[in-house]
């Protein structure tokens, strides 16, 4: 192992490793995430869970997503939240506070432009589907 890291290929070696080290941090972050997107977090917090200092968690994390961290977060809060209310049949304000949003306002500002539509308008029109079976 020591050769193979001493030789003239060591330097690729290394580098290919440390890659694959970071790639497994920012899968660790996905799924840390995954776990709490609900709650507030900073990414001092995020990149202290998985390792990493905040700016190159920053940068590992947009490279693997093609998104930062929180809008990863508010991903994943956008679509919980239109499922609660094509499963559950709640309203736009009780589907925002449950995914973690504070304001209703700036849920359904981020909603419509992540969706192309007012969260009433596309739950109508996706109940409105054919073939979209809706199981509450």
């Amino acid at each position: 192992l020591y050769r193979l890291l001493a030789g003239p290929d060591g330097a690729r070696m290394r580098h290919i490793t440390s890659s694959q080290g970071r790639v497994a941090q920012v899968g660790r972050a996905i799924a840390w995430i995954g776990q709490n997107f609900r709650e507030r977090f900073s990414i001092e917090r995020l990149a202290a869970e998985v390792g990493m200092s905040p700016s190159s968690l920053h940068e590992h994390f947009r490279a693997v997503t093609a998104m930062t961290p929180l809008q990863f977060q508010k991903q994943l809060r956008l679509q919980d939240a239109r499922s609660l209310m094509l499963v559950q049949d709640i309203d736009a304000t009780t589907a925002a506070f449950r995914v973690g949003y504070e304001s209703p306002s700036q849920f359904s500002r981020e909603y419509r432009r992540h969706f192309g539509e007012p969260p009433a308008r596309d739950i109508a029109r996706l109940r409105a589907s054919p073939g979209l079976a809706v199981v509450a």
